[in-house]
């Protein structure tokens, strides 16, 4: 069964805001994906890769998850979404902290992702207001 996309859905600030930090972390994912590609000397790879893909896994989730909420008819189930929304943003910060350690000239990026996380963060509380 086909679920159809709220018509509303693309005008919001929080789901157009999503699509840009999918957008921001893929772009910085492959910058630092070059950086983190070669073998550490003693032959392990590094611990910064897996963090530089969680970035990109975390951001393409927020979407859909608006998305779940938006198509919700109950309260306590548009609620249930945001909550997981709330998470996602949180362990995408984290995962932005956490690369901003590593020794890539990319980690110069981060701090755009994070000033727009922010303003997601922003945008997310005026949204979850509106239930």
């Amino acid at each position: 069964m086909l679920s159809s996309i709220p018509s509303h859905l693309p005008n919001l600030p929080i789901y157009k805001k999503a699509l840009e930090i999918v957008i921001l972390s893929r772009s910085i994912s492959a910058y630092l994906n070059y950086d983190f590609m070669n073998l550490n000397s003693d032959g392990s790879e590094n611990k910064h890769i897996y963090f530089s893909g969680d970035i990109v896994q975390q951001s393409v989730s927020l979407a859909p998850e608006i998305e779940k909420a938006e198509k919700e008819n109950f309260p306590d189930q548009k609620h249930k979404h945001a909550s997981t929304l709330l998470e996602l943003t949180n362990r995408l910060y984290k995962s932005c902290i956490r690369l901003e350690y590593s020794n890539s000239d990319g980690k110069d990026y981060l701090s755009i992702l994070r000033s727009e996380l922010k303003a997601f963060r922003k945008l997310q509380r005026s949204w979850m207001l509106n239930f």
